[in-house]
């Protein structure tokens, strides 16, 4: 299971089977930093049995004056992230969390509509049935006078960073752009975002891309 779906599943689709009801899921792990709203350095993982958690995994230590098993990254590290997940755990509860988490899908779901109202794309995921988010290609076959590369590339210049990649093998000639909604990103701003992006479908109409830029010429981001 993906660690980003795992609060999503559990608060909006508690009847879909996905954890340890299905014999073959032995372990699930999440991410808090992501939908558990906490600093990035945090996260969890269970096992359904001990007997599933591989014993190369697990270190024996003795400074503590014994010895002990432990499955976790030894020698000392920082615990605010922890601290930070458990207050939100405290602080919002169930109920806080699907309500922010509805905010988002809302938000996705919106931005979703308004886009695949614009005449060159397509969604190809508008929010709804996952995770908050969307994604959309151009639609094929026709000369818009820009790619998603040069989109991405303009909006950069309004302070927004829309990834537009190639997918996996099979169709590296297809590109996409993803939004993923997080808390935070309220519908003011992406009121703005769609102003913008309307705005800049107009001036590739106004000023067609002669020599479109490329993957790697459109992209800013250095891991």
């Amino acid at each position: 299971m993906a660690p980003a779906v795992v609060f999503w599943l559990r608060l909006f689709t508690p009847d879909l089977e996905w954890d340890f009801r299905l014999s073959r899921v032995k372990s699930i792990n999440t991410s808090g930093h992501k939908f558990g709203l906490a600093p990035l350095g945090v996260g969890w993982v269970v096992w359904r049995n001990i007997e599933d958690l591989p014993e190369d995994l697990i270190f024996w230590v003795n400074y503590l004056g014994g010895n002990m098993p432990t499955f976790a990254l030894n020698f000392s590290r920082p615990g605010s992230q922890i601290i930070a997940q458990y207050y939100n755990f405290l602080r919002l509860g169930k109920e806080g969390y699907r309500k922010i988490h509805q905010a988002c899908y809302d938000t996705a779901q919106a931005l979703a509509d308004e886009i695949g109202k614009m005449e060159p794309f397509e969604v190809i995921y508008n929010g709804r049935g996952g995770i908050p988010a969307l994604a959309w290609k151009l639609k094929e076959g026709v000369d818009h006078g820009f790619t998603l590369f040069d989109l991405a590339d303009r909006l950069r210049t309004r302070g927004w960073l829309v990834p537009a990649y190639t997918l996996p093998p099979n169709r590296e000639d297809l590109a996409i752009q993803r939004i993923l909604i997080r808390h935070g990103f309220s519908r003011d701003l992406a009121s703005l975002l769609l102003t913008d992006y309307r705005d800049a479908v107009a001036h590739f109409d106004r000023h067609p891309v002669t020599t479109p830029l490329s993957e790697e010429e459109a992209g800013s981001f250095k891991h």
